[in-house]
């Protein structure tokens, strides 16, 4: 197994199918974990499932990235800084170009891009006190296939894609590895927005060249390998988890 031998980790989005998976895998690897919920009763609801020593949560809204900073600061205080951050948070609302609300927009990317910028600029002076640190981006293959009704979500994940290269060369002088991992449909919650599940499953098995569906533990397993040591020199990538959905 992977060891993270104590290394403080902030994810993101942690209450939910791939992050609460990350997390518990993450803790099973000797880290001290920090998820970054939405409300008390995911909070609440991590805590139960979990109920590990070694994690803590913070409640935030990240469709204001500009009250982020002293959030992450009172926590880095309180209990140390943190070696890696997970940007993992998500929404994921359907609209059609044509009537989508612009204001929906501008919240999708707080939340799923915007945020994490703000979280990388809060966690920087610890992970360079440290002399490196991990940055994994969660984007998606959704970004490659420019799934119909979800622009804004697309967009997001490519703005992520490319935050990822970009601070790869910035942070790289530091021992900052910054990489990208794009999952492809797993089941978890985010499923739900599709009205018709058994034929979403099929199409989902007709487009993998792996004909099964995918387990969040193999998402936890490969962002935890990102984390570790044994990715030091890995850095400024997109890696694909989707069964080969997308092949290159």
């Amino acid at each position: 197994m992977l060891r993270l031998h104590g290394k403080r980790i902030l994810v993101t989005g942690a209450a939910g199918g791939l992050g609460s998976a990350l997390v518990s895998t993450l803790l099973a690897s000797g880290a001290r974990v920090c998820g970054l919920v939405r409300d008390i009763q995911d909070a609440a609801r991590l805590e139960h499932a979990i109920g590990k020593a070694d994690l803590s949560t913070i409640v935030a809204d990240l469709s204001q990235p500009e009250l982020l900073p002293p959030i992450i600061a009172e926590e880095i205080k309180a209990h140390g800084p943190f070696y890696g951050l997970v940007n993992n948070a998500a929404i994921y609302p359907k609209a059609n170009i044509a009537t989508v609300d612009v204001a929906e927009i501008a919240a999708v990317l707080n939340i799923n891009a915007i945020a994490a910028a703000s979280l990388v600029q809060s966690c920087l002076p610890g992970m360079v006190s440290f002399g490196g640190g991990r940055v994994i981006n969660i984007a998606s293959n959704a970004f490659d296939m420019g799934m119909e009704e979800l622009s804004s979500y697309v967009a997001s994940k490519g703005a992520l894609i490319g935050f990822t290269r970009v601070w790869a060369r910035e942070l790289g002088s530091q021992g900052i590895t910054v990489n990208a991992v794009s999952p492809g449909a797993f089941r978890t919650d985010a499923e739900k927005i599709h009205p018709d599940p058994e034929k979403y499953n099929a199409f989902v098995l007709s487009k993998q060249a792996l004909k099964r569906r995918a387990d969040p533990v193999e998402f936890a397993d490969l962002v935890t390998f990102l984390l570790s040591d044994h990715a030091g020199f890995i850095t400024g990538q997109n890696i694909r988890i989707d069964g080969g959905w997308i092949t290159q």
